[in-house]
């Protein structure tokens, strides 16, 4: 079993709407710029996640995407189901027909493993990641990196007119 990055990226990026927009929408872009994930990636994902009613959309100047429930409402769980990525630990993908038709000797081991890790998963919520310094230190440097980048494309741009 692994987790995709369909699922890392859209956990990444929840992550991100959660820490910056707690008083405006956040864009798409800020969300590509800070975490190095394509906006037309992003995209895909996001119209799952509002599908999935998980983020809404603002239009309009300063429009972007605020969380449609509170932080401590959404689980990484729900996250990683939104944009249908699978836990699943067998090989038949949960069909039982992993031995030539029929189930294997670990079927129900490799199910009962892929349970566990969604609900470990969706004990976990976004608030319980947002609120832990080390997620916090990680925010404020992508922050500062992403300004520094701001800064040097305009003085760049200043200096080639």
């Amino acid at each position: 079993m692994r987790l995709t990055t369909k699922g890392r990226y859209a956990v990444t990026a929840m992550l991100d709407l959660a820490i910056h927009g707690q008083n405006k929408p956040v864009s798409l872009n800020d969300i590509s710029n800070r975490q190095g994930i394509s906006l037309s990636y992003l995209e895909q994902l996001f119209a799952k996640l509002r599908r999935s009613d998980l983020v809404s959309s603002v239009r309009g100047p300063g429009g972007g995407y605020r969380l449609a429930h509170s932080e401590s409402e959404i689980s990484i769980a729900q996250v990683v189901d939104a944009v249908n990525e699978s836990m699943d630990a067998t090989r038949c993908r949960g069909k039982g027909d992993c031995q030539e038709g029929d189930q294997c000797l670990t079927h129900h081991l490799w199910q009962d493993l892929s349970q566990q890790i969604h609900a470990f998963l969706d004990d976990i919520s976004i608030q319980d990641l947002v609120s832990k310094k080390e997620i916090r230190d990680v925010a404020k440097r992508q922050d500062e990196r992403a300004q520094h980048k701001i800064e040097t494309d305009s003085l760049i741009s200043l200096t080639s007119a």
